[in-house]
């Protein structure tokens, strides 16, 4: 993971600008994943896993503005990023460590993540999704907005053709767009949809759906019984 830490912290302060250049439909793609991150009370316990900048956890706290709300990200200098943008939110915690492996503490009421748990091994995917279960209280809620790889490999390559054309036509410069389809070569491990879809069943989530797909970017639910 340690290669993945380097990568995030060398990029951290661009990190946030080039989101909206990097992913396609992003404003759905997220609105999909809070809409799906739902809890019948006001404060719920969130673990947002590979926090990053605070992205997705901006949006959590926007609709559970109460929420108690723990960032976990193996990037230091990306976690310092959420730090000024909840300067002040004592509800709000920093784990820096490595989810792959580490303890994730719980227990929680939501599980959420987005476009981090594609960067690990399929067998780490896997193991993590069992301690998500874990993790959450009975009739919690996981929420991943991630990517997915085709199913066949020519709808893989198609997707990735499609992909490659949105950030290829962007305002981005050549310099940023070749340190992203770099970063995305040496980082990126998807897994088919199907498969993400049979762990989840596999660890005892129910209710496993897919809410939103745009080819590789897709948001999944489930729930802990």
């Amino acid at each position: 993971m340690e290669h993945i830490r380097t990568a995030f912290n060398a990029t951290a302060s661009r990190y946030d600008a080039q989101r909206r250049w990097v992913i396609p439909g992003i404003d759905a793609f997220y609105r999909a994943a809070i809409l799906a991150a739902d809890w019948p009370g006001s404060r719920p316990a969130i673990l947002d896993i590979g926090a990053g900048t605070g992205l997705l956890s901006a949006l959590l706290l926007q609709r559970y503005p109460d929420a108690s709300l723990t960032l976990l990200d193996i990037s230091d200098q990306m976690l310092n990023v959420a730090h000024e943008r909840f300067s002040g939110n004592r509800d709000v915690r920093y784990i820096t460590g490595d989810y792959s492996t580490g303890n994730l503490g719980g227990p929680y009421d939501l599980v959420c993540s987005a476009l981090s748990i594609h960067h690990l091994l399929h067998e780490d995917k896997r193991a993590l999704f069992r301690r998500v279960y874990d993790a959450l209280n009975p009739g919690g809620g996981f929420v991943n907005a991630d990517q997915a790889a085709g199913e066949t490999p020519a709808l893989d390559r198609e997707y990735m053709h499609w992909w490659d054309g949105f950030i290829r036509d962007g305002p981005l410069g050549r310099e940023e767009q070749a340190e992203i389809l770099k970063r995305r070569a040496l980082l990126d491990r998807n897994a088919k949809l199907s498969v993400q879809l049979g762990w989840l069943r596999d660890c005892g989530f129910l209710d496993v759906v897919v809410v939103y797909r745009n080819r590789i970017f897709v948001v999944i639910t489930g729930r802990k019984g």
